[in-house]
């Protein structure tokens, strides 16, 4: 037995030709849907991040602002930046790249966001929403990796209605915004949730249909700690870099051997990450489409 699977490559690529689609129509009423991200520092991972997601507009015909601060900007910059992209009406949605430098107020500036502008999903606000709208999706932008995962999933054969799902890892970007997405009616997962306090993992990923680790351990999921013919999503990254090359390697969470003994199982790099940066454009078209039929009303 070997897993599917599923591609997050191809699904995104599938996904910007959808909404490459809905821009043109956008553009057509005299909206042009645009992009803007704010890059604070100098990590080379956010930086190729941001670079790729300045890429996928151009690919779909979004417009893109960037806005990059250095290593030592002040929380006052990052904050005229923000204000900034909040007025600009060239902007449809932005995000604040994370994460920001030691010392930053992470929660605090993402809060100034103005909630209409979020693309990323992680206002509080738009979180309140997901948290309120137990029967139907709220039609305020949703967070992006959750989004794709449940996207990816589904266009690759996953059930996820009436599924046992354990996510592993509760950060704020991943694991605790899935949890919400996944118990929605319209959803209809049943959701176990684990954390660096759960006392025996395993316990709870074998007895799972879909199991997602979201935490950043290298090979944390190992194959006896997988029901034979489950999903598994591999979220987490980690980086390592080899001394002799001077380049990094990629490890996902997911040890490769589960692929043995899972039914689905996506690839790391090439699985949820294509899929984040296509829920970003969904979410920016989306956010066009809402004000240009407020518009017309």
């Amino acid at each position: 037995m070997s897993a599917v699977k599923l591609d997050g490559k191809a699904t995104a690529a599938a996904i910007k030709a959808e909404v490459k689609e809905r821009v043109e129509a956008l553009k057509a009423k005299g909206v042009t849907p645009g992009l803007g991200t704010i890059l604070v520092g100098d990590d080379p991972a956010s930086a190729v991040y941001v670079a790729g997601k300045h890429r996928d507009c151009a690919e779909v015909g979004i417009s893109s602002l960037r806005v990059d601060l250095p290593q030592d900007a002040s929380v006052d910059d990052v904050k005229d930046a923000i204000r900034r992209l909040n007025e600009d009406p060239a902007c449809t949605g932005y995000i604040l790249q994370l994460p920001l430098p030691q010392g930053m107020p992470t929660d605090e500036l993402i809060g100034l966001i103005d909630p209409r502008k979020d693309a990323d999903g992680l206002h509080p606000a738009n979180l309140g929403q997901l948290v309120l709208s137990g029967t139907t999706l709220p039609q305020t932008p949703l967070p992006c990796t959750p989004r794709g995962i449940l996207e990816l999933g589904r266009r690759g054969g996953v059930n996820f209605d009436g599924a046992n799902v354990c996510i592993v890892g509760q950060g704020t970007t991943a694991g605790r915004p899935l949890s919400l997405l996944l118990t929605n009616m319209e959803v209809n997962a049943t959701v176990d949730c684990c954390h660096i306090g759960t006392r025996d993992t395993a316990e709870h990923t074998k007895r799972a249909d879909i199991v997602v680790v979201a935490t950043g351990v290298a090979g944390l999921l190992k194959p006896d700690m997988v029901k034979p013919g489950a999903a598994v999503f591999d979220v987490g990254v980690t980086r390592k870099m080899n001394p002799e090359t001077g380049k990094a390697k990629i490890y996902g969470d997911v040890d490769p051997e589960v692929a043995n003994v899972a039914a689905y199982m996506t690839p790391n790099p090439g699985g949820v990450g294509p899929m984040t940066r296509a829920m970003l454009l969904v979410n920016v078209v989306e956010i066009a489409e809402h004000m240009a039929e407020a518009n017309e009303k």
